[in-house]
C-alpha cells in the first residue's frame, strides 16, 4: 500500500500537464500569436503611413532647429522614429496582454474545472463504505453538470449492486450453514453416543446424504446463477419451446403426482432461439417451483404460444395465498415467498435463475399472483435472432 502515491505521482509525471494547465497554456498562446500578428501589422503601416508622405523634388531642404535638413532623410528618421516608437509601446502592450490573459485563465479555468475535482476527489474517496457520497451539483446545467449527474447515477448503480452483493452473499452463507450445521449436529451426537448400533449409523448416514445433497443442489444453483447472470449467450440455436416443456415436466411428473397436482398443457409450435439447456431450466424451474409451492391435490396449467417476434411461456399455479405487493421480492436470490409460502425443498434461487436465463436471451419475465392463491409467471422470448 505505501507504493501507491509514487505510482500515481510517476503516472501524473508522465502524463504532463494537467488541464487546468494546458488549457491556460492554449489561451495564453493564442491571445499571444495574435497579439503579436497585430504588433507586425501596426510596425508595417505605420512605416508605410510615413513614406505615403507627399514627396518632394531631390535635393529639397527644410529646416529643422534654425538647420537644414534633406527632406529624404528626415523622411527616413520619422519613419525610423515612428516605428521604434510603435514597437516599444506594442512591446509593453503585448506582455502586459499576455501576462493578463495568463492570468484570467488560470483563474476562470480553475473555477470552471473546481467541479471536475470535486468528482476527482469524491472518486478518490469512493470505497465500499462511502457508496452513500454524492456530488449533487448546483448550478448552470453545462457539460461539467452533465458529468456530476452521470457520476452521480453511476454511483447509485453501484450502490445497489453493493447492497444486492451484501444480500446475496449474506443468504448464500446462512443457507449453506443450514446443512452443514445439520451435519456437524449429527455427527456429533452421534459420536457421543458410545452405545450407537448399525441403525443409528444408518439413520445418521441418511441424514448426512440428505444435508449433502441440499448444500450440493444449493451451490449447482449458485454455479447457474454466476454463470448465466448478466453474461451473454455461448450457444444461439433454434429450439422448440413446447418440447423443452415436456422434457422439463417428465423430470418433475413423479413428484408432481406423489403430491396429487393435476397438470394441463396448452401447447402450440413455439419456436426460440437460445441455448437449450437454459431454456430447459427456465421451464424445470418454473414447473419445479409450480409443483413444489402447490398444495396437495392442486393444479398447474401450462402455456406455450408462438408468435412473429415473441414466444410465450406461461406456467399457472395454484397454492397459499401470495401477497401482490411482493410478486416481485419473489425473483430476488434465496426469496421463497411469503410467510404462508414457505416450502424449505428448493434453494430459493429458481426464480433468480429464471430472470437471469431470460435476461440473457434479450427477454422478459413477470410475475402475478392469482386470485385465491397460487402465482402465474409469463416468459417472453425471442422467436427470431435479434
Amino acid at each position: 500500500m505505501q507504493g501507491t502515491p509514487p505510482l500515481r505521482t510517476d503516472l501524473a509525471s508522465r502524463r504532463g500537464p494537467g488541464l487546468r494547465a494546458r488549457i491556460t497554456l492554449l489561451c495564453t498562446g493564442l491571445v499571444a500569436l495574435v497579439s503579436g500578428l497585430l504588433l507586425w501589422l501596426g510596425w508595417l503601416l505605420v512605416g508605410r503611413v510615413v513614406d505615403s508622405s507627399p514627396q518632394f523634388p531631390d535635393g529639397s531642404t527644410v529646416v529643422v532647429d534654425g538647420r537644414d535638413v534633406d527632406v529624404r532623410v528626415l523622411s527616413d528618421a520619422l519613419a525610423d522614429q515612428a516605428r521604434t516608437d510603435v514597437l516599444a509601446a506594442g512591446a509593453v502592450a503585448f506582455l502586459c496582454v499576455v501576462l493578463a490573459t495568463a492570468v484570467l485563465s488560470w483563474t476562470i479555468t480553475g473555477r470552471v474545472l473546481r467541479p471536475v475535482h470535486d468528482v476527482t476527489e469524491a472518486a478518490r474517496r469512493l470505497s465500499a463504505e462511502s457508496l452513500d457520497e454524492r456530488l449533487r451539483l448546483e448550478g448552470p446545467r453545462d457539460e461539467v453538470a452533465e458529468l456530476a449527474d452521470t457520476f452521480d447515477e453511476m454511483l447509485d448503480r453501484l450502490q445497489a449492486a453493493f447492497d444486492s452483493q451484501r444480500r446475496f452473499v449474506a443468504n448464500a452463507s446462512h443457507e449453506l450453514r443450514t446443512p452443514l450445521s445439520v451435519i456437524r449436529t449429527e455427527l456429533d451426537v452421534t459420536l457421543a453416543d458410545p452405545d450407537a448400533d448399525v441403525a443409528e449409523l444408518r439413520r445418521m448416514a441418511g441424514v448426512l446424504r440428505d444435508a449433502a445433497g441440499r448444500a450440493e443442489q444449493l451451490v449447482s444453483a449458485l454455479l447457474l446463477l454466476a454463470r448465466t447472470d448478466g453474461v451473454g449467450l455461448a450457444v444461439r440455436e433454434p429450439v422448440d419451446l413446447t418440447a423443452v416443456v415436456g422434457s422439463a415436466w417428465r423430470a418433475v411428473r413423479a413428484e408432481a403426482e406423489q403430491r396429487g397436482v393435476r397438470a394441463t398443457f396448452h401447447t402450440e409450435p413455439a419456436p426460440a432461439v437460445g441455448d437449450p439447456a437454459l431454456l430447459e431450466r427456465i421451464a424445470g424451474n418454473l414447473l419445479e417451483n409450480a409443483v413444489r409451492h402447490n398444495l396437495p391435490g392442486g393444479w398447474i396449467e401450462a402455456t406455450t404460444r408462438g408468435g412473429p417476434e415473441w414466444t410465450v411461456l406461461r406456467v399457472s399455479s395454484s397454492g397459499r395465498l401470495v401477497v401482490p405487493e411482493r410478486v416481485e421480492e419473489l425473483f430476488e436470490p434465496f426469496r421463497r415467498g411469503t410467510a404462508d409460502r414457505t416450502s424449505r425443498s428448493g434453494t430459493g434461487l429458481g426464480l433468480s435463475i429464471v430472470r437471469a436465463a431470460v435476461a440473457a436471451h434479450g427477454g422478459g419475465v413477470r410475475a402475478e399472483a392469482v386470485p385465491g392463491g397460487g402465482l402465474a409467471v409469463t416468459v417472453h422470448l425471442p422467436s427470431a435472432p435479434s
